[in-house]
C-alpha cells in the first residue's frame, strides 16, 4: 500500500520541518517600529505544540514591549494540494482584534508568508512578510517586515529561539 501525500511529508516534507519545532522555546525579540531605529530588546518565551496529528504547528508566545506584557499564536502549516505554506496569527499588541493570514512557500532554510494589515488611519493595506528561518534543530528565528503601499521594506521584529527541551 503506497503512502498518502500527507505521511510522506511527515518523514521527509514540509510537515518534518515544522514538526521539527515542537518544544519549548526561550528567546530574545527586536522591535523596530520606524526603519533601522530599534524600538525595544526584550525576552520572549515560546511553545510549539503539534495539531490535528500532525498536519499544523501551533506556536504560542509571550513577551514583554516597552515593558508590557503581550502574547500570540501563530498556526503553521503547509497546503500540500496547492504547494503553499500557510500562516494565522493573533496577538495582544500589533493585531487588535484581527486575525492576519498569510500564504507563501517553502525556502531552503525554512518557510516564508506573506499577508497584510489595515485599520483606522490605514485605508491603503500594508504587506506583512514572515519568515520562519531554521538554523539547527536547537535554534530558529522569526523575522517579520513591515511593506508599505509603495513597496518599501523595514524589518519590524526578529525574534532568536534556543531551544529548552524537545
Amino acid at each position: 500500500m503506497s503512502k498518502s501525500k500527507l505521511e510522506i511529508s511527515k518523514e521527509t516534507g514540509p510537515h518534518l520541518r515544522l514538526a521539527s519545532l515542537v518544544g519549548n522555546w526561550d528567546g530574545s525579540t527586536s522591535t523596530w517600529f520606524e526603519a533601522d531605529v530599534l524600538a525595544d530588546e526584550s525576552p520572549m518565551q515560546g511553545k510549539i505544540n503539534l495539531l490535528l496529528d500532525g498536519r499544523f504547528i501551533n506556536y504560542e508566545y509571550k513577551g514583554t514591549l516597552n515593558g508590557k506584557s503581550f502574547e500570540g499564536t501563530m498556526t503553521w502549516g503547509y497546503d500540500l494540494g496547492n504547494e503553499k505554506c500557510q500562516c494565522s496569527w493573533i496577538d495582544t499588541f500589533h493585531m487588535g482584534t484581527a486575525i492576519m493570514h498569510s500564504e507563501g512557500h517553502e525556502t531552503r532554510s525554512g518557510f516564508v508568508v506573506l499577508g497584510s494589515y489595515s485599520g483606522p488611519g490605514i485605508p491603503i493595506p500594508w504587506g506583512w512578510r514572515t519568515e520562519l528561518e531554521i538554523i539547527n534543530p536547537d535554534q530558529f528565528i522569526i523575522r517579520a517586515y513591515n511593506i508599505s503601499p509603495e513597496g518599501d521594506e523595514a524589518k519590524a521584529t526578529e525574534t532568536i529561539y534556543h531551544r529548552l527541551d524537545k
